[in-house]
């Protein structure tokens, strides 16, 4: 039996930070980092029959051309993902009254929608990229026993490439999963390695005041080329939800709207239409037959 200090309910029986029954939830959920993307999401709804918040943990489930759907608000960072996929996976797969995992699992389908910036000049901003693995430069993986999922080789590869510095720990690649890459997928995408640092402004190579350790980390990311698998973009989540969810049997997928390009230093005009066209884009794809 899990320990109460392990999971832990709120007295209704909800899960502590999502604040979600197990009722609450569809098994085709869409991810965002910004609770206020929610809206913008479930405003393209038939109906919705739930929705609830707790910090920034924002949840609304309904239905789209006749498909029920989730969409929920991860906040920020890899940590956060930690909270969201953990109790995502309890509300499914483990029996909250008696406190054991289920016998049956289920697989939840898991697709981020997300802002990002590109790391190449011929991926423009307003673009849209698919993430065939997840890079993890911010540790937290490292936490679970990761073998089983992991890439080594890309990994091996990218540790030469870029002289990585084990102080900050061992960076990690995840793959995505095919079966959603197929789903969700046209000549729309631009494809490759997203990477998910553990911060916006140092682990990203921004620098305000203060120094970094690698200052030419980015440009090393841009020139990385793995049997045709090149670092598109560079964000804060999608490492942390492909690695999470191949551990616990889920299915995960990551799509950017590029809004700005490191590479040239360009920034789009208008980000929130790029978004929208994403969000419409994914929801005609999962209510596909």
């Amino acid at each position: 039996m899990i320990q109460q200090s392990e999971l832990i309910l709120n007295p209704d029986g909800s899960v502590y930070h999502l604040n979600l029954k197990p009722e609450d939830i569809a098994q085709d959920i869409i991810f965002v980092g910004d609770q206020d993307r929610v809206a913008k999401i479930t405003k393209h709804f038939d109906s919705i029959e739930f929705s609830t918040q707790k910090r920034e943990f924002k949840t609304q489930t309904g239905i789209y051309k006749g498909k029920r759907l989730t969409v929920m608000s991860t906040g920020i960072g890899p940590d956060n993902i930690d909270i969201v996929i953990n109790e995502l996976d309890a509300l499914v797969n483990i029996d909250l009254e008696t406190r054991k995992p289920k016998e049956k699992l289920t697989s939840l389908n898991i697709i981020r929608i997300g802002t990002s910036g590109s790391l190449h000049a011929d991926i423009p901003v307003d673009s849209f990229v698919m993430a065939r693995f997840g890079l993890g430069l911010d540790n937290m993986l490292r936490s679970y026993l990761v073998e089983t999922v992991s890439n080594i080789e890309i990994e091996n590869a990218f540790i030469k490439h870029t002289n990585w510095d084990f102080v900050k720990g061992r960076p990690i690649v995840v793959p995505s999963s095919l079966a959603l890459e197929k789903r969700m997928d046209s000549n729309k995408m631009h494809k490759g390695i997203t990477a998910t640092a553990g911060g916006f402004y140092g682990p990203q190579g921004r620098v305000l005041r203060l120094d970094i350790q690698d200052s030419t980390l980015n440009s090393k990311m841009d020139n990385f080329l793995f049997e045709g698998n090149r670092i598109t973009n560079l964000e804060m989540e999608t490492s942390a939800i492909y690695g999470l969810s191949a551990l616990l049997g889920h299915q995960a997928l990551s799509l950017n709207a590029i809004i700005a390009n490191r590479a040239n230093g360009t920034f789009s005009a208008d980000p929130y239409k790029a978004v929208d066209e994403l969000i419409e884009y994914t929801l005609e794809k999962l209510a596909e037959k």
